[in-house]
C-alpha cells in the first residue's frame, strides 16, 4: 500500500485550530520578560497535562520546560519554541493587544509586549505537540517538545543545558526549531549552513569630569566623547571589514546626563553588532576596543572605559543534510516554500541545544506579514513601511500564520519519525 503524503496525514487529522487562535491571543496580551516567564510556562505545562500524552518537565534552567511523547522504536526529535517578551510599548492598536508593565531586572519599569512573535512560536508548538499526539499512528519514536526562556537576552538555552536538560530528557537525534519573520504569511523558508549571524551586545562606559554647563573648560564632557565614539564606531564596518564578508554594528542607546546645564560625569552606550566568521568578531571586538580607549585618551578622560558583554549569540548553521531532507518534505507539503532563503543578521541562541552536545540541527523561518498588506505594499514599492520584529507594531495575522507554523514543525517531526 502506498504510504500517504505528510499533506494527506495533516489534513486527515483534521485539528481544530480556534481554541489555538484563542490562546494564541491570551500570550499576546500577557507577555513576560526575560527570566520571568512564570505564568507563561505554567500555562503552557496546563495546556500540555490536558493533552495527556505527555511526560511533562517544568523549571530547567529558570521557567523552562519540555514535554516528552514516547510512541514506539525510532529516533528522537526535538522540537523549539521561545517563551519571553520584550520591553517594548505595542502600538498595534489590536483588541487583544498587551498593556503589560513589568520590572525588568535593573528593578525599572518598562512595558512589556511580544514583539518578535514567540507568543506564536509556543502557539504552534502547542497546537504541533497535539496533532502529533493525535496521529501516533503515523509515526514512531520519541518526540520532546521544548519550551525555552530568556532568548531575548541570550541564555535560556544555555541555561536549560547547564541545568541539567539532556539528563532529564532522552538524547535528541535532531533539534529543529522555527522564527516567525517580516515575510507573507503561508511562506516558508530555509537553507543549508548558516542561516542566521552571530550577535554580541556590549555597555561601554565612558567617564568624564562633570561640572557646571556654562564652565566646560573646568570638565571633561562625557557627552562629546561618547559623539566622537559613535561616529568613529561607525567606520569599523565600512572600512575595516572585507567588503565581501558579513557584519553589521548598530550603537542602540546612548545615555549622558539628566539636565541641560550640567555637564555629566560619565556616558553610557549600547552597542550591538553581528558577524559570521569567529575571525571577524575578533577583529570587530579589538577595533571597538581600540577606538573607545583612544577616544578617551584623546579627551582626556580621567580613568578608562569599561567595556562589559551584555549578550552573546552563536551563529546558526543549518546541518546540510537535515536541511535537505526537511526543504524536500517542506517543498511537497508547502506550496511556497524557499530552499534558499537569504541568510539574516538576526540572531538566535536556539544552536546550542544541538552544539552543546554535537547534535545536527535546523532551524526555519515562517512569515507572519497578513497577504493582503503584503501584495499592496509589494505593488506600491512601499514594503519598508511593513513592521519587522521588535518593531511596536509587529502583531502576525494569526492565521495562515499559525497553521504554517504548525504544519512546518509536524512536518519536520515526521520527516525524522515516520513509520
Amino acid at each position: 500500500m502506498e504510504k500517504k503524503s505528510f499533506s494527506e496525514i495533516l489534513s486527515n487529522a483534521a485539528l481544530d485550530l480556534i481554541p489555538y487562535e484563542d490562546l494564541y491571543r491570551h500570550f499576546h496580551a500577557h507577555p513576560e520578560l526575560s527570566l520571568q516567564e512564570k505564568v507563561t510556562s505554567e500555562t503552557i505545562a496546563s495546556h500540555l497535562s490536558q493533552l495527556g500524552a505527555y511526560e511533562i518537565h517544568t523549571k530547567i534552567g529558570g521557567y523552562g520546560l519540555v514535554g516528552i511523547l514516547k510512541n514506539g522504536v525510532g529516533k528522537t526529535v526535538l522540537l523549539r519554541a521561545d517563551i519571553d517578551a520584550l520591553p517594548v510599548k505595542e502600538n498595534t492598536g489590536l483588541p487583544y493587544a498587551s498593556s503589560v508593565i513589568m520590572y525588568d531586572s535593573e528593578g525599572i519599569e518598562k512595558p512589556v509586549m511580544h514583539a518578535c512573535g514567540h507568543d506564536m512560536h509556543i502557539t504552534c508548538l502547542l497546537a504541533a505537540a497535539e496533532m502529533l499526539a493525535k496521529i501516533q499512528d503515523a509515526w514512531s519514536g520519541t518526540l520532546i517538545v521544548l519550551f525555552q526562556p530568556n532568548e531575548e537576552r541570550g541564555g535560556g538555552a544555555q541555561a536549560m543545558v547547564d541545568d541539567g536538560l539532556y539528563s532529564k530528557i532522552p538524547m535528541p537525534d535532531h533539534v529543529f526549531g522555527q522564527h516567525v519573520m517580516r515575510m507573507r504569511a503561508g511562506t516558508v523558508g530555509s537553507r543549508p549552513g548558516t542561516i542566521m549571524a552571530a550577535a554580541d551586545s556590549l555597555k561601554i562606559t565612558l567617564y568624564g569630569r562633570g561640572g557646571h554647563g556654562s564652565m566646560p573648560h573646568q570638565t571633561v564632557d562625557p557627552v562629546l566623547l561618547a559623539a566622537h565614539v559613535v561616529l568613529r564606531l561607525q567606520s569599523i564596518v565600512s572600512r575595516e571589514i572585507d567588503p565581501s564578508d558579513l557584519a553589521v554594528l548598530t550603537v542602540g542607546s546612548l545615555q549622558a546626563g539628566q539636565t541641560e546645564n550640567v555637564i555629566a560625569d560619565k556616558a553610557e552606550i549600547g552597542v550591538d553588532f553581528r558577524s559570521v566568521k569567529l575571525e571577524t568578531r575578533s577583529k570587530i571586538l579589538s577595533a571597538i576596543q581600540r577606538i573607545v580607549e583612544a577616544e578617551c585618551q584623546a579627551s582626556g578622560s580621567p580613568k578608562p572605559p569599561l567595556i562589559t558583554q551584555t549578550r552573546r549569540f552563536p551563529p546558526t548553521d543549518n546541518d546540510r543534510h537535515s536541511a535537505l531532507q526537511l526543504s524536500a518534505s517542506f517543498g511537497d507539503h508547502f506550496s511556497d516554500f524557499d530552499a534558499d532563503t537569504p541568510r539574516t543578521n538576526v540572531s538566535e541562541d536556539f544552536s546550542t541545544l544541538g552544539t552543546s552536545q554535537g547534535i545536527p540541527y535546523s532551524f526555519w523561518f515562517i512569515g507572519g506579514v497578513d497577504p493582503e498588506l503584503w501584495d499592496q505594499a509589494e505593488k506600491n514599492d512601499r514594503m519598508e513601511e511593513i513592521p519587522g520584529n521588535h518593531s511596536a507594531l509587529f502583531a502576525p495575522v494569526i492565521q495562515p500564520t499559525l497553521k504554517t507554523g504548525m504544519d512546518a514543525l509536524c512536518i519536520a517531526a515526521l520527516t525524522f519519525l515516520r513509520r
